[in-house]
């Protein structure tokens, strides 16, 4: 396959470095796109886009995706073959205190992308969603072809608008899209904010660890190599119509233009606590653990289906708990100093 020129949207983010790390290493080229805002760490964005600039087919640009004249001019002078946006305002929590970052970075920052990728006619746009659009779900493993109408948070808000002005695109300008619906992505170079990170740090200063729900929770915890796996798989297939799309019944996943939607999650729901018990393991720690009821904007558990996925490009992620909770603890240790 001929070397391909990417737009990688938060490059210097946890998936989005990953994802870079892997295009440059088959050869292709990525142009990065960060604003390497001050919601976490800085240092660690910072370190993360150190690892990219080791490349000499990485171009990096401190641009906001919501600065629409100079996404427009980046478009136009870089013309991406095809775009990987994983940038974002990420957070369930934060949306419910500082809603308009969400508008300007998940529903802005997004137009001017869909802009820029029509405006230079990419091959295909491959985006960010999330597993957080199936809200009030409760029927689990959450599928593509569910319906996802009740969000439960602004962040669930904007990632089901993205889904939506995604398929505008498709329809309207023949744009292929393919959005991605991440469950719960957890491993080295993670975020912060997260769990793990806040478990870790918390048991390593001997701190008791916040546990919500009084534990009562189940998550679909994905491994970022399976998902950088997926990404990459979803990308080099560009989206199609689907010849069997009945508009008298339509199918929430596809369409007659060429738009799709997957589920990335391990199809393997894991109770918080195994989680912590893993985490523990890997450490060698028994938390002390404060229990505490359901944050707003939460959700019980999650479960990806994800028999679309596999059928599509014949991938599916399969990184246990303990291999994949080893692995970010052995990381952790050698970059965190203590």
């Amino acid at each position: 396959m001929a070397p391909v020129t990417w737009l990688v949207t938060g490059a210097a983010g946890f998936i989005g470095m990953h994802t870079a790390l892997r295009l440059l290493a088959r050869g292709d080229a990525v142009i990065g796109v960060d604003n390497l805002n001050d919601y976490y760490d800085v240092s660690l964005k910072q370190a993360r886009l150190a690892q990219l600039q080791t490349h000499a087919n990485l171009h990096f640009f401190k641009l906001d995706i919501a600065d629409r004249q100079g996404m427009a001019d980046l478009f136009e002078q870089q013309r991406p073959q095809s775009v990987i946006h994983l940038a974002a305002q990420a957070g369930v929590r934060y949306s419910l205190t500082n809603p308009h970052a969400y508008i300007d970075s998940n529903v802005s920052g997004f137009t001017n992308v869909l802009e820029g990728c029509r405006n230079v006619e990419v091959e295909h746009l491959v985006y960010a969603s999330s597993s957080s659009v199936y809200g009030g779900n409760a029927s689990l493993p959450f599928s593509e072809h569910h319906n996802i109408d009740h969000p439960v948070s602004l962040y669930a808000a904007t990632k089901k608008v993205n889904e939506l002005m995604a398929h505008t695109y498709s329809h309207l300008f023949g744009l292929p899209t393919t959005g991605l619906r991440f469950f719960t992505v957890y491993g080295p170079w993670g975020r912060p904010d997260m769990a793990l990170f806040l478990f870790t740090k918390a048991m390593l200063a001997g701190q008791p660890i916040d546990i919500f729900n009084h534990g009562n929770m189940v998550r679909d915890f994905t491994y970022i190599d399976d998902i950088v796996e997926g990404i990459i798989r979803v990308a080099d297939k560009v989206a199609t119509p689907n010849p069997a799309f009945d508009p008298m019944q339509p199918d929430p996943a596809t369409s007659n233009a060429p738009y799709r939607v997957f589920n990335i999650g391990n199809n393997q729901p894991v109770p918080l606590m195994d989680y912590v018990h893993a985490l523990e393991a890997a450490l060698g720690i028994t938390a002390k653990k404060n229990y505490l009821p359901m944050q707003n904007g939460d959700v019980p558990a999650t479960a990806a289906n994800t028999n679309e996925l596999f059928d599509w490009v014949g991938f599916k992620p399969d990184t246990s708990v303990r291999e994949g909770v080893g692995r970010f603890v052995e990381w952790y240790r050698g970059y965190v100093p203590h």
